[in-house]
């Protein structure tokens, strides 16, 4: 590990995609220029996950999510605070939902209804994981930010790629407790039914499922497809297997 400068940076995973990429870049920031000696083991299982049972036992995609140097991304800390970017002239009129009878303007009803769609699809997840949206930035688990990620250079490619949304994560110290957060940008031009299958899938990522399934049903499958599926039985098992593991986080 190199001890110049505080940041450490993974490989991208490249996904490929129809039309934008939805793809993963991971940041490691070592605040103390080390990890500090922190356990590694298993946390309780949440209550959530623990009572999750799956009837059709359609299986997982568990080998496919990849640990990170400190185990598996775990969020032992619940419930998990999520932070939405909101615009500031839009945010008495989402508090109300009358954007139209309080005079706001066409772009800025835009923004309110990216804001209420990318809200929505993070509480699809709230029943497997407890989930609350906080109003301010700090303190919060994981920032869903407004942004267009920076472009991507595929190995081997001459031309940077375009993606619609990204999910990093930072690593930091407390009371001498490693802990993590996380940072989405999605991009301000996606709407409907694509904002939410980005949404939701980047939050997958956020909340610990570091991979890809291989299949179409999944909300977490490597690719956008024309009609994206809701969170599956796989997502959930998935999701439930890597709560069972050991992680250096919360120790």
């Amino acid at each position: 590990m190199r001890s110049q400068g505080n940041k450490r940076k993974y490989p991208i995973i490249p996904i490929p995609a129809i039309g934008l990429t939805i793809a993963i870049f991971v940041i490691v920031v070592l605040l103390s220029g080390q990890f500090v000696n922190a356990l590694t083991k298993s946390h309780p299982l949440p209550p959530t996950l623990a009572q999750w049972h799956d009837p059709s036992k359609s299986g997982d995609y568990f080998e496919q999510v990849q640990p990170t140097k400190v185990g598996y991304l775990i969020w032992s800390q619940l419930p998990v605070k999520i932070y939405v970017e909101t615009p500031a002239i839009g945010a008495g009129a989402i508090a109300h939902q009358r954007s139209e009878a309080l005079g706001v303007s066409a772009s800025s009803r835009r923004d309110i209804a990216w804001v209420k769609t990318v809200s929505d699809a993070v509480m699809e997840w709230n029943i497997y994981l407890p989930l609350v949206i906080v109003p301010e930035l700090q303190g919060a688990d994981i920032a869903i930010v407004r942004s267009v990620p920076p472009l991507q250079i595929l190995p081997g490619s001459k031309f940077p790629r375009a993606r619609s949304a990204l999910t990093s994560y930072e690593l930091y110290t407390q009371n001498n407790i490693l802990s993590h957060r996380c940072k989405i940008l999605l991009s301000p031009s996606q709407t409907g039914e694509y904002l939410t299958a980005a949404t939701r899938h980047e939050f997958g990522h956020a909340l610990g499922i570091w991979g890809h399934s291989p299949l179409q049903t999944d909300t977490m499958y490597f690719s956008q497809v024309r009609h994206p599926p809701a969170i599956s039985a796989r997502d959930v098992n998935t999701l439930q297997k890597i709560y069972a593991q050991p992680t250096s986080l919360g120790w």
